[in-house]
């Protein structure tokens, strides 16, 4: 059984459920989104939207907790939003937004500068004596993490002296270098 799906996920004040033709649409304050489900029903119940399967077939129990997870992602997201930090560890690395532009310089020859989608907001914050951080935030759980990634695979952390594009609070593991 899955733990996750059996889960009710609360309705809060302000965002409004609708399940229609196998679609799940949420709307609130910060924006709308909606995913298409199988093998499972989504009911709304006083308040809560409750997830069920039919059987125990594999397929069934797998996709149970995993539309949980995203219906649930989904309502967080359109009522208070997500958030990523990433922060530039290096020597020379800078970062700087000009509306959703984003412009890095990673220690190559030319600045990288990526346009970012409209729904994720980005906001650069570079303190003296301290690393670039790039903040990225957005109603949308998947498509921040894939701008996040994105960011990231422009230049990753290397293990040996932690140089690159980091997630803040990201823990990596540092290799000893050459031993004398």
């Amino acid at each position: 059984m899955s733990r996750i799906g059996k889960n009710p996920i609360a309705i809060p004040a302000g965002v409004t459920v609708e399940v229609k033709d196998a679609v799940v649409t949420v709307k609130g304050k910060l924006g709308e989104l909606s995913q298409d489900f199988s093998d499972v029903t989504v009911k709304i119940e006083d308040n809560q939207v409750i997830v069920e399967r039919s059987s125990d077939y594999k397929t069934e129990r797998a996709k149970h907790g995993l539309y949980r997870a995203l219906i649930n992602n989904m309502i967080v997201g359109v009522s208070e939003g997500f958030t990523k930090e990433l922060e530039l560890v290096g020597v020379g690395y800078r970062a700087s937004n000009a509306g959703q532009k984003l412009d890095l310089a990673l220690g190559f020859s030319h600045n990288i500068v990526l346009e970012v989608v409209s729904e994720v907001n980005v906001e650069t914050i570079s303190e003296k004596g301290k690393n670039p951080i790039v903040k990225l935030t957005s109603f949308d759980k998947q498509l921040l993490g894939q701008v996040a990634a994105k960011i990231r695979s422009f230049r990753k952390p290397e293990p040996y002296k932690g140089k690159g594009v980091k997630f803040v609070g990201e823990e990596l593991r540092r290799k000893a270098g050459k031993s004398a």
